[in-house]
């Protein structure tokens, strides 16, 4: 399979798709058929291991583990096999459907839509439908958040997605085509799903949560040069962002999440983490910008323009280093 064929126009055209379209709703999404894959085929894994077995939590990390690397490479290879079988009947349609798949995996647009929604609901003071809408996006509670509570979370979600959503697929686009971008989303899922530190999942999805961190690890740092430098363009505060994330990038329960975030913070001079409260627990986190002030609603709409300004940046680039390495 030529993994690289025209690939001057595959990033371009699934990355502008997603500019579009956004990410489509539908229950036909390949992330969706990957949700299913995992919900289906978990109980045969994590049911093999029986309540009553000595050294169960060896059994269920290897149960989860054999589990998780099973699905990614199952995504793999069926990934790869559609897209060899599409170039055998035209080439050019081996490269709508590496485009469309691409596409699948990026959520750029969709995430500017979800926060602004938030924005929306605030600037008409309706507390109670912005936390409605943030709690679609974040998984901490959010009943008790005060405004500038739900702005900070709204900030976050999209500092730490520009990762997920956006940095780390077209890293693995660029790599290895269609088919690691679409094994790296499965990675996400199975750390959505199974990836908690509760009493069902804390052996079984360790392997999974370590995976997701894994792959996250290059392209999490990645982000810090790379938010630094739309900053500075966007708006001259990319030292900030760069000595902000440098200084407080660990200040974060997450090994990847505290580098976007603190990028986030230095380049919006504001005071992102702290502890909050998730299913009815709170959760002592660090802040990151501390000497920074608090978030306010313009907040978000700036950390959208910096975020899609990054993406497209980090586009930019990628196109540059692949026609250089072609």
């Amino acid at each position: 399979m030529k993994i690289f064929a025209a690939w001057n126009i595959i990033l371009p055209a699934a990355f502008i798709l997603d500019m579009i379209f956004g990410d489509p709703r539908s229950v036909h999404h390949p992330i969706c058929y990957m949700g299913k894959a995992v919900t289906a085929w978990e109980p045969h894994f994590i049911g093999r291991v029986k309540q009553s077995e000595t050294r169960r939590s060896l059994k269920m990390l290897f149960a989860g583990g054999f589990f998780a690397l099973s699905l990614i490479s199952v995504t793999w290879i069926l990934t790869w096999t559609a897209i060899s079988l599409s170039e055998k009947i035209h080439p050019f349609l081996g490269t709508c459907l590496q485009i469309g798949l691409i596409y699948f995996c990026i959520s750029a647009r969709c995430l500017e839509e979800s926060a602004i929604t938030v924005y929306n609901a605030l600037k008409q003071n309706d507390l109670q439908e912005a936390k409605q809408k943030l709690a679609m996006i974040v998984g901490r509670d959010v009943e008790n958040l005060s405004e500038q509570g739900v702005t900070r979370a709204a900030v976050e979600t999209v500092a730490e997605n520009l990762v997920d959503g956006v940095i780390s697929p077209l890293f693995f686009a660029a790599l290895g085509g269609a088919p690691l971008a679409v094994a790296y989303k499965m990675v996400n899922t199975l750390d959505s799903m199974i990836g908690y530190k509760n009493e069902k999942y804390m052996d079984f999805g360790k392997i999974a949560a370590r995976t997701d961190d894994i792959a996250n690890f290059i392209p999490a740092r990645l982000s810090v040069p790379l938010i630094s430098i739309a900053a500075h363009l966007l708006m001259g505060k990319g030292k900030s962002a760069w000595n902000t994330a440098i200084r407080e990038g660990r200040n974060h329960s997450s090994p990847n999440s505290g580098y976007s975030e603190a990028a986030f913070a230095g380049a919006l001079e504001v005071k992102l983490g702290g502890p909050n409260y998730y299913g009815g627990q709170l959760v002592s986190k660090p802040y990151i910008g501390e000497s920074f002030g608090d978030t306010d609603i313009e907040h978000i709409r700036t950390a959208c323009r910096l975020m899609i300004f990054s993406s497209f940046l980090w586009l930019l680039i990628l196109e540059g280093l692949t026609i250089i390495a072609h």
